[in-house]
C-alpha cells in the first residue's frame, strides 16, 4: 500500500486533483479543467495540426544539438587539454555565457533574416558555451596516469582517444547532453515565437493572441510528454551506461 502511495502515477493522479479542484474553485477561463485541455489536445492530434507543428519542432531542436553538442565537445576538449589557449578564451565564454537569449535570437534574425538558417544558428549559440564548459571541465579531469600508460604502450591518437579518453569524457557528454535538451527546447519555442511561421512556439503565439489558454496547455503537455519520453527511454539509460565504468 505503501508503495502505491509514492508512485509516479499516484504522483500524477495527485496533480490532476490539484489542477481539477482548482478550476473548479476559480471557475475563470484562465485556468480550464483537465478535461477540457486533454479534449482540445485530442482534436489538435486529430485534425493533424499538433503533430505537423511538432513535428517542425522536433526537427529543428534534432539540428540544433547535433550542432551545438558536436562544435561544443570539439572546443570543449581542446580547451581543456590546452592552458594557454583556455585563459585566452575563458572571458569570451563568460561573455556568452551571460547573452540573454532573447538578444541572441534577435540579432540572429537581423543579420541573417527570418530564415532557418537564423533560427538554428541562435539555438546553436545559446548552447554551445554550455557544452565547452561542461566538457572543457572533463577534459581537465582526466586521469594523467591513463595518459601515460597509453602512451607508453604506444595506443596512437584513435586507441588513446576510444579506449582511454572517451570513457571517462562519456559522462560529461551525457550531462551536457541531458541539460542541453531542457534548454534547447526552451530557445527553439522563443526563436519559433519570434520569427517563424509554424512549430510548436508559432501556435503558442497564436493561442496567446485569441486568450485560448487550453490550447497552449494542451501543446504544452504534448511537448513536455515528448521530451520525457526522450530522458526516460534515451538519456537516462545512457546516463547510467555512462557511471558503469566508475564501478
Amino acid at each position: 500500500m505503501r508503495s502505491l502511495l509514492y508512485h509516479p502515477i499516484s504522483s500524477f493522479l495527485l496533480f490532476l486533483a490539484f489542477w481539477q479542484g482548482l478550476a473548479v474553485i476559480l471557475a475563470s477561463p484562465a485556468l480550464p479543467a483537465p478535461q477540457a485541455v486533454f479534449q482540445v489536445l485530442y482534436q489538435e492530434i486529430r485534425s493533424g495540426n499538433l503533430p505537423f507543428h511538432l513535428g517542425v519542432t522536433l526537427a529543428r531542436l534534432a539540428v540544433s544539438f547535433v550542432l551545438a553538442m558536436s562544435l561544443g565537445t570539439a572546443i570543449g576538449i581542446f580547451l581543456g587539454r590546452h592552458e594557454k589557449l583556455d585563459r585566452f578564451f575563458d572571458h569570451w565564454l563568460v561573455i556568452f555565457l551571460n547573452v540573454p537569449a532573447l538578444v541572441t535570437v534577435i540579432l540572429c534574425y537581423v543579420w541573417f533574416g527570418l530564415g532557418e538558417i537564423a533560427a538554428i544558428a541562435a539555438v546553436v549559440v545559446n548552447k554551445l558555451p554550455n557544452v565547452v564548459v561542461i566538457l572543457r571541465e572533463g577534459a581537465r579531469t582526466l586521469d594523467r596516469d591513463l595518459l601515460e600508460m597509453a602512451e607508453a604502450y604506444r595506443f596512437g591518437r584513435l586507441k588513446t582517444l576510444l579506449h582511454v579518453i572517451w570513457p571517462q569524457l562519456f559522462p560529461f557528454l551525457i550531462g551536457a547532453a541531458r541539460t542541453g535538451i531542457a534548454l534547447i527546447w526552451k530557445i527553439i519555442l522563443l526563436v519559433e515565437l519570434l520569427g517563424r511561421s509554424n512549430g510548436m512556439g508559432y501556435q503558442l503565439h497564436l493561442f496567446f493572441q485569441m486568450f485560448d489558454v487550453a490550447g497552449i496547455l494542451a501543446y504544452t503537455i504534448a511537448f513536455v510528454a515528448v521530451i520525457q519520453s526522450i530522458e526516460a527511454l534515451v538519456l537516462k539509460p545512457l546516463d547510467v551506461r555512462a557511471k558503469r565504468w566508475r564501478r
